[in-house]
């Protein structure tokens, strides 16, 4: 008698019928070939498709059939083995697994002046900024939802208030100045142009790439009295693979970075103005020194390209997000990681660094925002927040975080109250940073929204968008 998988029952030998003295026929079959399969899974099988070839050879049997893959060449093997008494082992060369080591690369002793000014530096700020926390925690609660009340009541009214078009293809990033006075676009035409709030009238030409602009950063003293207008302004990253340090006073760059082998996507000043972070298509982002224009720091870890990077507000962290669908959270102390943002199912097109030093907002093509809380190590909101990819998001920040952080008076701080992301669906949306709750969907775009951004005083939010242009948003009494 045979079973579907062609088993014959007299096979089964007495010492089956012994075994399942008592059961029907039908049942001992039963038995005998759940059994048989129960036998089957516990059999280890080397996924390396050359081990599987060579044991098959040992066994003699044919190496492949027509039309097989590894995977069912896998399971050929396994019931073949399923046959043999006994136990059938591999050798220990066979059986070896690939071991995942972490490998270190020599830095320089620059890169250690610089992990050790960044150490000072950090820990100086997160010093203040907890003392500003404890503060807070004393203030009392229905003051602190009041003020956030009276917020989302004007994020309410916010509407589009000016359009301008910036180019003959699609601008890909906008940023505002700290002092809140101008809008700095980049455009898949290599240019940079700098406009004036709330008129956008172009005031400002940089001229160098020759292709897409992926990145625009400020420096956070410019324009506020920190920097002149002589000195390093702000950077932009193209689609050569140079970084562009330019003032506000010549077309041409001041300086040009040269090291990253593919696209450079967003780039962010440090906090501490001294050093530029970059993430690029080449797989590495890489951090340089603003004064001597060189590369302190090559570093890889991710499978895919890296399109997003954000400097946390202290200083001591930085996140990168790539194609690969993970964001790592690095100690730029130690240059060691502390956290995989391990959750996004698409990749990573945008992140940024909570004021509050903890908390982190991911944007990704998988439609979807993520909250990350480093103390916690682990995601802890998933915002569904547009209909397609979402290209950036944005915490409010003040433009001198300090100044708020040192002030006695028991008030509650605005910064990073919302956030805001911009999508491929044509929207920018407002979402309250205490539930995740959406405050306000701005729609004005003819196409996908591809940046946004926030003044640092807190009355406009400006998109940039397929459709050439920039969009600037604020209240009605704006």
């Amino acid at each position: 008698m045979l079973i579907n998988n062609g088993i014959v029952v007299e096979s089964l030998g007495n010492e089956g019928s012994n075994e399942y003295k008592g059961y029907s026929e039908k049942e001992q079959i039963i038995l005998a070939e759940f059994e048989r399969r129960q036998k089957i899974k516990s059999i280890y099988i080397p996924t390396d498709d050359g081990k599987v070839r060579a044991k098959l050879r040992e066994l003699g049997k044919p190496i492949t059939l027509f039309g097989e893959g590894p995977a069912d060449r896998r399971d050929r093997l396994r019931e073949l083995l399923s046959n043999f008494d006994g136990t059938v082992t591999f050798s220990e060369k066979e059986t070896e697994e690939e071991i995942e080591e972490e490998f270190y690369t020599s830095g320089t002793e620059e890169l250690l002046i610089c992990r050790r000014r960044i150490a000072e530096y950090s820990l100086n700020r997160a010093r203040t900024r907890i003392a500003r926390q404890k503060l807070e925690s004393r203030i009392p609660l229905m003051k602190i939802i009041n003020h956030r009340k009276a917020i989302n009541k004007e994020l309410k009214t916010y509407i589009s208030l000016g359009s301008q078009i910036c180019s003959d293809r699609p601008v890909g990033v906008a940023r505002f100045s700290p002092n809140s006075q101008y809008i700095a676009s980049g455009s898949w035409s290599g240019t940079c142009k700098l406009y004036s709030v709330p008129d956008l009238e172009e005031k400002h030409k940089f001229r160098y790439h020759a292709d897409k602009i992926g990145g625009i950063s400020w420096s956070p003293e410019a324009t506020i009295g920190g920097v002149s207008e002589e000195a390093v302004n702000l950077i932009t990253g193209g689609s050569e693979g140079d970084i562009c340090l330019w003032n506000l006073k010549s077309e041409t760059p001041i300086s040009v970075l040269k090291g990253h082998e593919n696209r450079v996507c967003r780039v962010e000043f440090h906090p501490s103005e001294k050093y530029i972070g970059s993430a690029s298509f080449d797989g590495t982002w890489r951090l340089w020194d603003v004064a001597t224009t060189t590369e302190l720091l090559r570093q890889e870890g991710h499978s895919r390209e890296v399109y997003a990077i954000s400097f946390q507000n202290d200083g001591a962290l930085v996140c990168s997000g790539g194609l690969d669908a993970v964001g790592r959270v690095w100690d730029l102390r130690t240059g060691r990681t502390i956290m995989n943002l391990d959750g996004h199912i698409k990749p990573i097109q945008s992140l940024d660094f909570s004021p509050n030093g903890y908390q982190i907002a991911s944007g990704s093509a998988d439609d979807t925002i993520k909250i990350w809380d480093v103390r916690k190590i682990k995601c802890i909101s998933t915002i569904p927040a547009h209909k397609n990819l979402v290209s950036d998001v944005r915490f409010f920040k003040t433009a001198r975080e300090e100044v708020l952080i040192q002030s006695k008076e028991l008030i509650p701080t605005t910064s990073g109250i919302y956030l805001v992301s911009s999508g491929y669906d044509g929207r920018v949306n407002i979402w309250s940073s205490d539930d995740w709750v959406l405050i306000k969907s701005l729609i004005g775009h003819s196409d996908k929204v591809m940046s946004v951004d926030i003044s640092k005083d807190n009355h406009w939010i400006v998109s940039a968008g397929w459709d050439r242009t920039i969009k600037l948003w604020g209240s009605e009494t704006s």
